[in-house]
């Protein structure tokens, strides 16, 4: 409105500067006539200077900075604002948030600098390959499964062959730690027999907690594994193992209501044996993956060349 009425004000046509402001002729002229209405200019709450605390008294901020003076002699020196702020609470029992506190600080100059955040694990992004057989490249993520009968989550870990659609192996447990992860590639590794190819194995995760730790990096490296992992927020890189879990959340999960988690690890074990041996795939000529892999290796079918 401002910038419309210093143009008007400039000799220029007031319905063009209405027109190219986007404001409405009604709007333009009710303001001029009623001045009183028009919202002042506001640069934000004034800083009060005080806080106060439990007992409903006011504590200057000159009082609070010589708390902080305080609390960072001594073993709390490396404290930041937020565990400054705690202290501030528990000890001396203001009322203060860690906003104002940070505000303090950075007036005293005893903010500490930010930390670094670095991955010492080196990250090999996901690249674009051309899978014509199997044990060339596997996909594997984790899914969350519900047992209604105790309200808590459970885990299943799956690794799927790219070529062969095959669950090669996986693990189901109430919780899915890096060592979780590395036994269940190892009995991938062997039910596979990986150390008698000559290729080199390729796995693809996403950035997981369990696939980023210097545990699973060395696994990899020791057993010559090359581990590649999808850019953030790209599933679609990971688009098989992603697919496996839509069929498995539908035909396994929705269709069943698990009283305990024997019986939800039961069926999971029940669903994964027939979708590598029964469940027909579009995708593999209407083969289920066990027996597509049979037939491809026996040479009955022509291997297909995916692209991804």
């Amino acid at each position: 409105m401002e910038v419309a009425t210093h143009w008007i004000e400039q000799g220029y046509p007031i319905q063009r500067v209405l027109r190219l402001c986007g404001i409405p002729r009604s709007t333009y002229y009710y303001r001029l006539q009623h001045p009183e209405h028009q919202q002042p200019v506001s640069s934000g709450r004034p800083i009060p200077g005080y806080s106060f605390d439990k007992d409903g008294k006011q504590v200057v901020d000159a009082r609070i900075r010589g708390y902080l003076r305080r609390l960072i002699q001594g073993p709390n020196s490396a404290f930041g604002y937020r565990k400054l702020t705690t202290l501030l609470r528990r000890k001396y029992k203001l009322i203060i948030n860690k906003k104002k506190v940070y505000r303090l600080c950075k007036e005293m100059g005893i903010l500490h600098p930010q930390r670094e955040l670095t991955n010492p694990v080196p990250k090999r992004l996901a690249n674009n390959r051309v899978v014509d057989g199997p044990n060339q490249l596997w996909q594997m993520d984790i899914k969350y499964g519900y047992v209604a009968g105790k309200r808590q989550h459970f885990y299943l870990a799956s690794i799927i062959d790219v070529f062969d659609r095959n669950i090669v192996a996986h693990h189901r447990g109430k919780v899915c730690s890096t060592q979780d992860i590395l036994r269940t590639v190892q009995k991938a590794l062997l039910k596979r027999r990986i150390h008698e190819q000559e290729h080199k194995l390729v796995i693809r995760t996403d950035n997981g907690p369990q696939f980023i730790s210097k545990a699973f990096y060395t696994f990899c490296e020791q057993t010559g594994i090359e581990h590649e992992r999808i850019p953030n927020q790209t599933p679609n890189k990971n688009a098989f193992i992603e697919s496996y879990h839509s069929i498995i959340e539908r035909e396994c999960y929705q269709r069943n209501c698990f009283e305990n988690y024997e019986e939800a690890f039961a069926e999971v074990d029940r669903f994964i044996r027939y979708y590598n041996t029964e469940r027909i795939h579009g995708s593999l000529k209407d083969w289920p993956p066990k027996e597509y892999l049979r037939l491809m290796t026996m040479g009955l079918i022509p291997p297909q060349k995916i692209a991804l």
